[in-house]
């Protein structure tokens, strides 16, 4: 498909259509170089616009997550830190899917996986009979690249799908992965698969020490973030949420249901590959155990306790479920983690259909609604109080 058709497939073509529809609409009002005192007025307004949103709690969460490797030991800096930003940043690759496309895939961790296997095979590992020792700038770019790719190609497959037949579909995919890694010798190394797989010394920095890992996975994790942030507002994420709410409706208007479907999940097999290459980075090895069934399930788990409906969300199930990971086995058994992370799975499920950031925004609306109460009450008190003050005895005549 060339070029053209594809944007004639989503509707970019005529630069006057609206996302709502597709009849063609008067552009939005710009300012002017008149109108502001000859400033860049488009640029200006762009940027007020996204500065808009920005208020003290992001200001204070970001300082604290820039802080949070000064003061804690290094065991927290990389196992919980690092660890909990790399799966997150693959759990938001499915809160992308699944919150604003209404498609939940299964096939998230094979797409991070694919990523992590062409980092190992094509670059350096504990078994140089199979990798190729390609420098690693090639390596990471053709994994992205790669992994993008696959994840399109399960998009296709899928998108014409709804409900539980996506779910299976994906599932598929993700099992005829995990038993082909498992199996084949002569590129994956089957079920030992790939040691010693560890991140370069760039600019001498070595970034598997703790420290310039956490920095390195909060940077793509912020990118990822405000990238998801940034997407969903422009006119092909408004129309993939008008797709995922009523796709006949936009099919009507001129739109492709199954294009901005595929699209979906390009983008999300774009977050989900730099997660992989963080993620075979961080574990210094790829097994097929990394792709397995459990882990499938795991980056679902991970995306439904923080919040599917907010790109924060990932990374605050991806803190939950690290700490449980770590800390679980001083309580139980290791034996028993995962019923563990049933229970708190459940649990969540059970009361807070919108994970944790729906108990939240349930606790907000509470303390708003008793602070709201609370000035009534004085309001009226004090309107009490001066109506009495300001009467007069009637005299008799």
């Amino acid at each position: 498909m060339s070029a053209a058709h594809w944007r004639k497939a989503m509707n970019f073509t005529n630069p006057g259509r609206s996302w709502s529809g597709g009849r063609a609409t008067a552009p939005a009002p710009t300012l002017t170089s008149r109108s502001t005192g000859g400033a860049a007025a488009p640029s200006t307004a762009g940027l007020y616009q996204a500065w808009r949103h920005i208020g003290l709690r992001h200001i204070v969460v970001l300082a604290a997550v820039l802080a949070y490797p000064w003061i804690v030991p290094p065991f927290f800096t990389y196992q919980i830190g690092g660890q909990a930003l790399t799966l997150g940043l693959i759990a938001l690759s499915l809160t992308f899917l699944s919150g604003y496309g209404g498609m939940l895939s299964l096939a998230q961790m094979t797409v991070a996986g694919i990523a992590g296997y062409i980092v190992a095979i094509l670059g350096v590992s504990g078994t140089p009979e199979i990798s190729l020792g390609w420098p690693w700038w090639l390596v990471v770019m053709l994994a992205i690249i790669g992994a993008t790719l696959a994840a399109t190609l399960i998009g296709w497959l899928s998108v014409r799908t709804e409900g539980i037949y996506t779910i299976m579909i994906t599932l598929a995919i993700g099992m005829a992965f995990f038993y082909l890694v498992q199996q084949n010798y002569a590129i994956f190394n089957g079920f030992q698969g790939f040691q010693k797989v560890v991140p370069p010394v760039v600019l001498g920095v070595d970034w598997r020490s703790p420290m310039p890992f956490y920095y390195l996975a909060l940077f793509w994790a912020l990118a990822g973030y405000f990238f998801v942030k940034y997407l969903i507002r422009t006119p092909f994420g408004i129309a993939l949420q008008g797709v995922r709410d009523n796709a006949r409706r936009m099919n009507a208007l001129g739109f492709s249901p199954v294009a901005h479907r595929v699209a979906a999940y390009a983008v999300a097999g774009l977050i989900a590959a730099i997660g992989g290459v963080l993620l075979v980075w961080y574990n210094g090895l790829i097994t097929p155990g990394s792709v397995g069934t459990s882990w499938l399930i795991n980056i679902l788990i991970v995306a439904v306790l923080g919040g599917m409906r907010h790109p924060i969300g990932p990374f605050i199930g991806a803190v939950v479920f690290v700490l449980l990971q770590n800390f679980a086995i001083d309580l139980i058994d290791r034996e028993r983690f995962n019923l563990v992370i049933g229970v708190v799975f459940l649990v969540i499920v059970l009361f807070s259909p919108d994970g944790l950031l729906g108990w939240w925004s349930k606790l907000r609306e509470w303390v708003t609604r008793r602070m709201a109460q609370a000035r009534t009450t004085v309001r009226s008190s004090e309107w009490r109080s001066v109506s009495v003050s300001q009467a007069r005895p009637v005299g008799r005549p």
